[in-house]
């Protein structure tokens, strides 16, 4: 589990964060939903260390993230993976040798029998057993996210964290990225905080919603309840088209969204 508490950020004199409070819970898919701008990269980035807030504090399993013990935090980061939003695959590297770099980095003491064994695993788990010696030139945009899923699992970790995991991709695939990263969060019981403005992907996935805007974390709650509040902004943006307008016309007549 991951607590934050009065999280602030500011870039030149521009405050971004504005006080954010939230636990993301183990298990369980939490969604930082928002239009672009509103602070959910800036947010995802404190949270993972990338960025120092200003003010607030950052717990994983009850260990302060914002302290200043640098073996606290490098033991943190070994536990956490991560998919960028454009993937960021290595292109001089195969499918393999970007899977096995986490392991390389994190895991100095894996042979590597044991490295290609946990590549082998990941690989297979996300549907690319066949994938090891193809380039990402190779690739498609969504077997990247695959691979990049691969690689972010590899050294097992607790906490995973996706930056627009959808960014780019036919709404089919789409889909089944949501899919994968909801089935390895379930299975694994991994802590996973996904940074979206996809709306298929919280009616998808939301086991927990975080809608921020300017700056503030307006509402919370889940994919349950989402269609169903007074939250004007939080409104303005779920029903900002036409598609999610009917999809709310049918619920509120009895009917259910996914025959729409």
């Amino acid at each position: 589990m991951i607590e934050i508490h009065n999280i602030h950020k500011s870039f030149n004199g521009v405050e971004v964060l504005k006080g954010i409070d939230g636990v993301f819970e183990t298990g369980k898919t939490t969604l930082l939903l928002g239009a672009s701008g509103t602070g959910k990269s800036v947010l995802l980035q404190c949270i993972v260390g990338l960025l120092k807030p200003d003010l607030g504090s950052i717990t994983y399993d009850g260990k302060v993230f914002t302290n200043n013990r640098l073996d606290l935090k490098q033991e943190i980061r070994r536990k956490i993976g991560m998919l960028f939003q454009g993937s960021a695959l290595f292109d001089s590297m195969t499918v393999q040798e970007n899977v096995e770099f986490p392991l390389k980095m994190l895991t100095p003491d894996m042979t590597r029998d044991e490295r290609m064994e946990r590549v082998d695993f990941c690989l297979k788990r996300v549907g690319l057993e066949a994938a090891h010696k193809k380039m990402p030139s190779e690739l498609s945009g969504g077997m990247k996210k695959r691979v990049g899923i691969a690689r972010a699992i590899a050294p097992n970790c607790t906490y995973l964290f996706c930056d627009e995991p959808n960014s780019g991709l036919d709404p089919l695939t789409s889909i089944k990225i949501d899919e994968l990263i909801y089935e390895i969060t379930k299975e694994y019981n991994i802590t996973t905080v996904i940074v979206t403005h996809d709306m298929n992907s919280v009616i998808e996935i939301g086991d927990h919603i975080m809608f921020l805007h300017d700056g503030l974390k307006v509402w919370e709650g889940s994919k349950d309840n989402i269609m169903d509040t007074n939250v004007k902004d939080l409104n303005n943006f779920i029903f900002a088209n036409s598609l999610m307008r009917a999809a709310k016309r049918v619920e509120d007549e009895g009917g259910e969204i996914d025959k729409l």
